[in-house]
């Protein structure tokens, strides 16, 4: 008897098998390979150095502050990011075009760049200074404001460039037939835009929120980096480093993957709720 192959349905486009095995190939040599090596790495400490390591309290109030103002961050470029993918999508005005490319600019100026100029900027010779200055605000001494505007700089395109598409293909009918039955803006806005946009404001701030946890150029020009007060994560592994301490350092870099990775499973299970 003759075993007869199941009947596969050939592909539209062909070339699966090289393209699937490229992928795989440039995932694995950017992403799966080094972090296997590193997660190799810091495992031959121990168990109970690695927990002793992680559960230390300087990583441990450094991990709080970064995780704080990493969602304070993108919960403000949640709000405002909206507002401003809103604005250039629906609207016409002078300057609209210059506006839409500087929204892009957080990509490609370097962050130390970044972090210098918002250093200036809310010093007290700058204007963010000056202004807060008068009433009474002194934001030099303010580590938690000053690295939470950084990482809203650095965060505001990923809210932005993942609502704009969403906006631009939103159901103008739905809205008008809502507009046509009684409804007015806030009605409309709740019970028919927003439960279409909630996938995407969930994955503009899981990313915004990502981005900000790992950041480190424009973070160090403006916190005053103290042990247990103002230290991000990142810093505290660039310590280490510094001192020699290659182990410590990994141990520490894979509980920050252990987080996002988390982080992100967590905001993906939630997105996939929402949509059914």
């Amino acid at each position: 008897m003759i075993n007869k192959k199941p009947f596969v349905k050939p592909s539209v486009l062909p070339g699966f098998k090289l393209s699937f095995g490229l992928g795989i190939l440039y995932m694995s040599l950017l992403v799966f390979i080094p972090i296997i090596v590193l997660v190799l790495y810091s495992i031959q400490i121990g168990a109970k150095e690695f927990y002793n390591t992680i559960a230390d309290r300087q990583v441990l109030n450094a991990l709080y502050f970064s995780l704080s103002v990493s969602f304070c961050a993108a919960f403000i470029n949640l709000i405002f990011g909206f507002i401003i993918a809103w604005t250039l999508v629906n609207y016409d005005f002078f300057g609209k075009k210059l506006i839409d490319a500087m929204i892009d600019l957080p990509f490609a100026l370097p962050t130390a760049v970044a972090g210098i100029s918002l250093a200036y900027l809310i010093s007290n010779q700058g204007i963010i200074g000056k202004f807060l200055g008068i009433f009474g605000f002194d934001s030099t001494n303010a580590s938690f404001f000053g690295v939470t505007i950084a990482i809203i700089f650095i965060g505001l395109p990923f809210v932005v460039r993942t609502l704009e598409p969403l906006l631009k293909d939103l159901d103008i009918q739905s809205i008008e037939a809502a507009s046509s039955l009684g409804a007015n803006f806030i009605q409309t806005f709740i019970y028919i835009i927003l439960p279409s946009l909630l996938p995407a404001c969930l994955t503009g701030f899981a990313l915004a929120f990502a981005r900000g946890l790992g950041e480190y150029g424009s973070v160090i020009f403006i916190s005053n980096n103290i042990p247990f007060e103002s230290q991000i994560l990142p810093v505290v592994i660039v310590g280490k480093i510094e001192s020699h301490n290659y182990i410590g350092a990994s141990v520490i870099g894979v509980f920050m993957i252990v987080i996002s990775f988390i982080l992100l499973f967590l905001i993906n299970i939630l997105q996939n709720w929402n949509r059914k």
